[in-house]
């Protein structure tokens, strides 16, 4: 299989330009005889699903929660970025470029992440209009503020939840496209399968989650809004419903796989406090802007935070990336507090974490300035905490208030306690420049693809990409596709097709209840993202990922003769859908292990220990590893490799420097 990501001639400023002037269209009369099913309806499912109805298409949204506004996108706290250059900083379309294809590591396509970069100012002027209330400052100018590597402020932000509110934007569009019967939402569905016809994706097998029934429904094409997989390590920041499942099920349907091990750890969240949790919460990068990480200079250190004085206190990234400070992307940051924590300067009750401070700039920065507007001399230090407080609260407030009522502890007078954790996933299902698969008709949006962020995604830019993938990409680049498809009448779904892939899904479903063993499907995901964590985790080497390989393939031996589901195939049944879940992310668990062999280097979230520089830095292999990994599915436990050679040549390449 030969890969052709189907990238438009010409100079990178003027590709995207060119492509819309020229891309075929479908007229409006066509429009309405074409159906789309969209899965997934976070901030790529939900915009797609709108905008594609809004242009006159008959849309199927299908989410596995109660309401599409309960996709995990509502999750996301730090803010979205956008190259408006608001603070006359130096900010430009060309700098977002060149911030995101180093923050990941020169594994990123050049043409799609400048794509990305030039849209990224469209996307705040849709949410303005649609109300987003974005943070604004006293003139009425929209506010930005920093984020992990970059030294200019571009990210715009609603408080500490600023996914919850674009995902009210987009949810409220796609209300309105329900509402007119342009869109047909189907809440409580899984996707279990794809259907092909004639080497074409025409539709897709759904459960009812609630009825069990199992439903075929033909679209002539089907969009994958899906999410990552971070759940594959158990323990993560996503929601405990987020999978992997339809991505996967596309995969064994001949959709390749790329860049599996590139995965986030995120350097700020609550640490880990025991066997009992389920899931991590996340601390929202852009506390890195006003807070200052530090461990005790001295190891094993078993005073209280504020009684530690600041000669005595190790601001460990400041100390070695004096450019970036804090603000280091976060695979380097991550990195860099494990290796504090496994040197002996871990705090808390299990040495595994850091200390997140905000004391010095709530006094200095926000307290004084304050101060000053009051006119206030020589304020003394309890006024500069007070007025400082007020504006940290607005700022970060629900943050802080989440921080305490988990931990406890209050960060407005005590340092936070954080350590990396999983967050997101750049791998995922390779697109080309349309965002369609190696399956004809078939496209993948936002993080459930592979396309934009290389081997690690800079803070802020998740959301930017579902949304610019949503809102103004797809809309265009299916027009490509459908355009040839206007005289392909609707399939009914009785064809053979749809009637072997029900069949087959059924199959499996019955072989997961009939196993009558003795563990839990929760049982083998704990096992799992145990393997997962400590083999292909924040760092990874050869022998520790050929155990875990065995260790997989033996656990999946397992899970199929020992896996034991409660209830039955009808009706509601929870335990399924996990064991479900479970068993693709095993197979999953293995492609990720095998992806980490392979590449023997060390770039961006994938550590390898034998490939780095002195002082821990990561090694890359440009000479050998300049490509995406893109992965076919062969059978039982086997995958074929497929390159796609990776051509810069907008951006000089070096060795990543944030000092």
């Amino acid at each position: 299989m030969k890969l052709d990501a189907k990238v438009p001639e010409g100079p990178i400023g003027e590709k995207w330009t060119k492509y819309k002037s020229s891309v075929p269209l479908v007229n409006p009369a066509n429009k309405r005889s074409l159906e789309i099913i969209v899965v997934g309806t976070g901030l790529a499912g939900a915009s797609a699903a709108a905008s594609l109805a809004e242009m006159g298409y008959k849309v199927k949204t299908f989410c596995f929660q109660d309401s599409p506004r309960r996709a995990h996108s509502i999750a996301a706290q730090g803010g979205i970025n956008a190259a408006k250059n608001y603070q006359n900083d130096g900010d430009s379309t060309y700098r977002l470029f060149y911030d995101t294809i180093k923050g990941g590591d020169y594994r990123a396509r050049e043409a799609n992440v400048h794509r990305l970069a030039e849209v990224s100012a469209n996307i705040i002027d849709q949410c303005v209009a649609q109300g987003v209330p974005f943070a604004r400052d006293y003139g009425g100018m929209l506010r930005n503020r920093s984020f992990g590597g970059t030294q200019v402020q571009r990210t715009f932000y609603a408080a500490g939840q600023t996914g919850q509110q674009l995902l009210l934007g987009a949810y409220s569009a796609l209300e309105r496209q329900i509402g007119k019967g342009s869109v047909v939402n189907y809440s409580r569905h899984e996707m279990l399968d794809v259907v092909k016809i004639d080497g074409k994706a025409r539709g897709i097998i759904a459960r009812n989650l609630i009825t069990g029934e199992l439903e075929r429904h033909f679209g002539h094409a089907v969009l994958l809004c899906t999410g990552g997989y971070g759940n594959v390590f158990y323990l993560s920041t996503n929601a405990m419903g987020s999978n992997v499942t339809a991505a996967w099920k596309a995969h064994k349907q001949g959709a390749l796989f790329a860049n599996p091990c590139f995965t986030q750890i995120h350097p700020t969240c609550i640490p880990v406090s025991g066997d009992h949790q389920s899931k991590l919460t996340l601390m929202s990068e852009s506390l890195r802007n006003d807070g200052r990480i530090w461990v005790p200079k001295q190891k094993d250190d078993k005073r209280a935070a504020n009684d530690i004085p600041e000669e005595e206190r190790d601001y460990y990234l400041e100390r070695r990336y004096p450019a970036f400070g804090n603000l280091v992307p976060r695979d380097i940051a991550s990195r860099a507090a494990k290796e504090r924590c496994d040197a002996g300067y871990g705090v808390g009750a299990t040495k595994m974490a850091v200390y997140l401070d905000f004391k010095s700039n709530l006094i200095n920065k926000y307290g004084r300035a304050e101060a000053t507007k009051l006119g206030i001399e020589n304020p003394d230090l309890d006024t500069l905490i007070r007025l400082g407080k007020e504006v940290v609260k607005e700022e970060y407030g629900n943050l802080f208030d989440m921080y305490k009522q988990i931990t406890g502890e209050d960060p407005y007078e005590v340092p936070m306690m954080i350590y990396p954790a999983v967050h997101y996933t750049m791998g995922g299902v390779w697109v080309d420049y349309n965002l369609m698969t190696t399956v004809p008709g078939l496209y993948c949006l936002g993080e459930a693809n592979f396309s934009d962020h290389g081997a690690n995604r800079l803070g802020a830019s998740a959301l930017m990409q579902g949304l610019s993938d949503g809102y103004f990409v797809i809309p265009y680049t299916i027009g490509a596709y459908l355009s040839a498809e206007i005289k392909t009448k609707a399939i009914p779904t009785d064809h053979e097709a749809f009637v072997e892939a029900e069949k087959a899904t059924r199959e499996r479903i019955e072989k997961l209840l009939n196993i009558k063993g003795k563990q839990s499907p929760e049982s083998f995901h704990k096992r799992l993202g145990k393997i997962m964590w400590e083999k292909c985790g924040m760092a990874r080497n050869e022998k520790g990922l050929k155990e875990a390989i065995a260790e997989i393939q033996a656990l999946k031996k397992e899970f199929w003769s020992d896996l034991r589901v409660l209830g039955d195939i009808d009706g509601f049944n929870p335990e399924l859908d996990k064991a479900g879940r479970v068993a693709d992310f095993i197979e999953l668990g293995e492609l990720m292990c095998i992806d980490a062999l392979n590449r023997n280097e060390s770039c961006g979230g994938h550590f390898r220990e034998e490939y780095q520089e002195d002082g821990g830095e990561a090694m890359r292999d440009d000479e050998n590893y300049m490509y995406v990994a893109a992965w076919e599915h062969k059978g039982e436990s086997q995958w074929e490799l497929h390159k796609e050679e990776l051509k810069y040549e907008n951006i000089k390449i070096a060795q990543r420097n944030y000092k």
